[in-house]
């Protein structure tokens, strides 16, 4: 497995397991199908109310705690200074665990709902920056920022964020975004990589695949990576498991790069950091 290191020395492995709707002894049976698989990275989230079942998956699985890198997320409607800090130790609780690997902001704070997203945010993160310097995590990033909200950020910040987890897959890839964070040494993460099923429509990506006798979701997964971007592909089916990690066998070239970095768009969720609780 291929790591990234993150612009405070820790790795990550480059693709990690998503569980979001993987709730009960669902949640729990495919990340240990997940880890047994090879996965290390598991990313999780208060939102989906699932971390309890998360939690003993790891157990479960025999794994060692160092072993297995674990995400969650800090919701939108918590942030704030003292509100980080509580639902921090409520997700460590239901995790079971003693420490976090990486803490997220879930999405930002915006105009419509803080009448000073700037200071929300800044608070938030304040608060993130001490349980990191407490040693209760070891990384601390963002999700769903645009430059604006990590500008903002950045006049208070301690701290640079580690990643910034982002809707990223072919149709909708936010390549300005990812760039600038790039140069601000921000590793990105992507979610929803295989645009809630629209790739597999895709007669491009089906070429692509057959040429590689490989499947659709298996190129969408490569093609991220090749981007250096991290990727967490969520499935319940033991097969789906097994496939989304076995992605280091083959290579797409530049032309096939190319092709998929100028698919038109699709797939796109409609959720924008600015228009919650709306969507476009």
């Amino acid at each position: 497995m291929k790591n990234l290191i993150l612009n405070n020395g820790n790795k990550i492995p480059i693709v990690g397991f998503g569980t979001y709707k993987s709730t009960e002894q669902e949640g729990i049976e495919s990340v240990k199908t997940a880890i047994s698989n090879g996965y290390s990275l598991i990313d999780t989230a208060s939102k989906y109310g699932n971390e309890e079942a998360i939690g003993k998956g790891i157990k479960e699985s025999g794994v060692l705690r160092e072993d297995v890198y674990v995400t969650t997320k800090l919701w939108r409607e918590n942030l704030g200074y003292e509100s980080t800090k509580i639902e921090f130790e409520k997700s460590l609780k239901r995790l079971n665990l003693d420490y976090l690997d990486l803490y997220l902001i879930h999405w930002p704070a915006n105009a419509k709902n803080y009448d000073n997203w700037q200071k929300t945010n800044a608070d938030t993160w304040r608060a993130m920056e001490e349980l990191q310097a407490a040693g209760k995590i070891k990384s601390i990033g963002v999700s769903n920022f645009f430059q604006e909200h990590l500008e903002a950020l950045f006049l208070t910040a301690n701290v640079i964020p580690a990643i910034n987890q982002i809707e990223f897959h072919p149709g909708y890839w936010q390549q300005e975004l990812v760039e600038f964070c790039k140069k601000q040494k921000i590793a990105v993460e992507s979610w929803s990589p295989l645009a809630r099923g629209k790739v597999f429509e895709n007669e491009v990506l089906k070429e692509i695949a057959n040429k590689h006798n490989k499947s659709v979701s298996q190129i969408c997964l490569r093609w991220i990576i090749q981007h250096d971007v991290i990727v967490i592909p969520k499935s319940t089916s033991p097969k789906r498991i097994a496939e989304n990690i076995d992605l280091f066998n083959f290579e797409l070239n530049s032309l096939e790069m190319d092709l998929i970095n100028k698919l038109p768009e699709m797939g796109f969720s409609g959720e924008l950091p600015n228009n919650w609780p709306d969507r476009v």
